[in-house]
């Protein structure tokens, strides 16, 4: 009875876990995963704050210096392949227009 009961348990179990990985190299590779998930998304948050800042900026002199580090971390996340390098020169194009037009 109790063998039967313990299936069940396990059937019921295996249904709605089917995703779980089952050699080693698949759990591992679950967790490095997780980790960059969270890195990448953590990186990408700082790159929209640093555009959001230098274009919430209205004065060019408070503007240029958020600009430069804006411009540097877009590139660094290009090269590091967090966004596309087409990504990166287009946000880059429309912070160098924005600049270019405050006074």
């Amino acid at each position: 009875m109790e063998v039967i009961y313990r299936a069940v348990l396990n059937a019921q179990f295996r249904q709605y876990y089917t995703d779980m990985p089952q050699h080693q190299s698949a759990i591992k590779r679950v967790r490095q995963n997780k980790t960059r998930n969270e890195r990448n998304r953590a990186q990408r948050s700082r790159l929209r704050t640093l555009v959001k800042n230098t274009l919430a900026s209205t004065e060019k002199e408070t503007a240029l210096p958020i600009y430069t580090q804006a411009v540097a971390y877009l590139d660094k996340m290009a090269v590091r392949g967090i966004i596309h390098k087409n990504n990166a020169s287009n946000k880059k194009s429309r912070l160098t227009k924005y600049i270019n037009q405050l006074s």
